[in-house]
């Protein structure tokens, strides 16, 4: 699932050399990025999305961020001409500050207990079901929710840490590397930790020899551990030394220790003609919760080999890719960790690509795989117009963005559930070696289409959010933008058949422009509602009975936010909604796909309360 990629990674800064002579900033721009960010490469941001940043935060993803591979072609002076040119604006000019003096809460930091841990890490629990018991929200309380207060990132373009809800605080990433513990009902700020590149993993929380820990990982493939009172750092482990490799999934705590899955940005580097492509692998990766030592790690693929060459002369390898975008599920019943793996990236294919994957927790043991889409394979060179590092299979990119789900359902019988993006959602028998129980179709699926991110289920049902976003060219130019009226749709099915409870489909966006009535964000369940972010910028609530929508709010407008920071609402994407203690926290932002930026967490409450 390539969308999920930073909204900074998509472009590879291609074609010029360190040692080149310093010419003018349109020139590194047309030489070196305007095949992406004025291309077809639909993930890429637009020019208009980059002068809504600061140039620091160009430079940052070009130098430490996720771009750093991308942008090494580049000498300092010239990456420096580059940001200020994309972003239209000076480095003399005053960046606006996270959580300065007047954003922090009074006597911060303050205490802090795991006690009533309210939404843990992506899934809220450690079989990543996405529902949620006890919000403090009732059904009849939805339509009545406000938002109570906002905050702002600066600099921002798309809103992807999830955020996690303990403690009585709210702990979320951000897209330059910060993590930040604020106050549940107030928002205001208890400490703020910088990890130096984007944080868009869930954060995990846990209690380790007596002390609160928060973990996650970043865009470098670092995880860390903090101080879940204090944000002091505890360790910080390189899980990949890959150039590429990053973290995306949640971090997840089991039995003292935390297991990391891997993924990386290969598929975008790939696609370059003089790219030898490709030699990542994605793994699962165990750590001492304690000292963050690896205790082992287990790859998703063999050693690539090589191959032939590409028609440049350039060497490829393979098999590659498999990576780890999700967040694992895990099953004390028996000792398994499980994952949902990306695609291939060149050729030959493997048979633990678009797969469910099981683990043993305490040796990483393959203990069976399941794979839904055979001979996937593919790099961005597929929807570039030089098709030169296009695998000859073509995708169809059909890979796993949404983490696995471990289901009870009545009986007693256990069931791992997962969307995928060829529009297919997929039940299996975890007691059964991963035999398959059903599958069924709610979208069209591609590059972007299907299941996104991730479902929810009561046990009784699994709500489900489809994608199908479809890109159209823009005319007289060569980029691309969302389709207004096409993707969309919420669905339920029964979790013990996979059989369509009820449909509703999707709220077309008309005239409004850089939208997308696609809805790709994780989906949120509580008693009785389940809820769906759009591209299009809604947050919506489901009626579980009969999907009547219930609840409708626009959140891709300006908002007043407790530290100051300018904020606007945009698309909403990836990490779905928390809810608890009363409140839904909704990130609402996403430049990339053609989506609306924005840069905002909002705390939804019941009016009155």
């Amino acid at each position: 699932m390539k969308l999920r990629l930073s909204a900074m990674m998509l472009c590879p800064l291609v074609y010029l050399t360190a040692q080149t002579p310093a010419p003018n900033a349109e020139t590194l721009y047309k030489q070196g990025c305007a095949q992406c960010h004025e291309g077809q490469l639909d993930r890429a941001p637009s020019r208009d999305t980059f002068k809504q940043m600061a140039p620091q935060r160009v430079l940052a993803a070009m130098e430490t961020g996720p771009m750093v591979s991308m942008a090494v072609r580049f000498n300092a002076a010239q990456r420096r001409v580059i940001a200020e040119y994309l972003t239209t604006k000076s480095f003399d000019t005053p960046e606006e500050v996270l959580a300065g003096p007047s954003a922090m809460c009074a006597g911060a930091p303050g205490t802090f207990s795991l006690a009533g841990v309210s939404w843990n890490g992506f899934g809220q629990n450690a079989s990543n079901t996405r529902f949620q018991e006890n919000a403090g929200i009732g059904a009849a309380d939805v339509p009545r929710l406000k938002v109570k207060w906002a905050f702002g990132f600066p600099g921002e373009l798309t809103r992807m840490g999830a955020p996690v809800l303990a403690g009585g605080r709210i702990f979320v990433g951000s897209g330059d590397g910060k993590i930040v513990s604020l106050d549940a009902k107030s928002g205001c700020a208890e400490w703020v930790y910088e990890a130096g590149s984007g944080v868009r993993s869930p954060i995990s929380m846990a209690s380790v020899n007596g002390r609160d820990m928060a973990f996650f990982g970043d865009g470098r493939a670092f995880a860390y551990a903090v101080d879940a009172a204090t944000g002091k750092e505890v360790w910080k482990t390189k899980v990949d030394d890959y150039p590429v490799a990053g973290i995306t999934g949640g971090l997840v705590y089991y039995k003292n220790r935390v297991y990391v899955p891997v993924k990386s940005g290969e598929e975008a580097v790939g696609g370059l003609p003089n790219y030898e492509c490709c030699r990542f692998r994605g793994s699962l990766v165990a750590l001492d919760a304690a000292t963050g030592k690896q205790a082992w790690k287990t790859y998703t693929i063999g050693e690539p080999q090589k191959t032939i060459k590409n028609k440049n002369g350039v060497q490829l390898w393979g098999p590659s890719g498999a990576p780890i975008w999700s967040t694992p599920a895990v099953d004390a019943r028996r000792n398994a960790i499980y994952v949902t793996t990306g695609d291939n990236y060149s050729e030959p294919t493997s048979n633990m690509s678009d797969a469910f994957v099981a683990m043993d927790a305490d040796t990483g043991k393959i203990l069976w795989a399941r794979q839904m889409t055979a001979n996937d394979a593919y790099t961005s060179a597929c929807r570039l117009p030089d098709k030169t590092n296009c695998p000859s299979v073509n995708g169809p990119d059909f890979d796993f963005g949404a983490s696995p789900i471990l289901a009870t359902i009545e009986g007693g019988k256990r069931l791992i559930v997962a969307g995928q993006k060829s529009g297919m959602v997929h039940a299996l028998d975890p007691d059964q070696g991963g035999e398959l129980v059903w599958s069924t179709r709610v979208g069209i699926g591609g590059t972007m289409g299907g299941v996104q991110w991730g479902s929810a289920t009561d046990g009784r049902n699994v709500y489900v959010a489809n994608s199908d976003i479809l890109r159209v060219m823009l005319p007289f130019a060569s980029n691309t933008d969302a389709d207004p009226n096409r993707g969309g749709g919420m669905y339920a099915l029964n979790l013990k058949d996979g059989k369509q409870v009820w449909y509703t489909p999707p709220v077309p966006c008309a005239t409004k422009t850089r939208c997308s009535p696609a809805q790709s964000a994780a989906v949120t369940a509580i008693p009785g509602v389940a809820f769906s972010g759009s591209i299009d910028g809604h947050m919506r609530a489901y009626s579980m009975t009969d999907g009547k929508i219930i609840w409708d709010v626009n959140t891709a407008v300006e908002h007043k936010t407790v530290n100051g920071v300018t904020a606007h609402g945009g698309s909403i994407d990836g990490a779905g909604t928390v809810a608890g203690g009363g409140l839904l926290y909704v990130n609402s932002g996403y430049a990339s796909a053609g989506g609306m930026p924005g840069n905002v967490l909002l705390a939804f409450s019941v009016e009155g309360k």
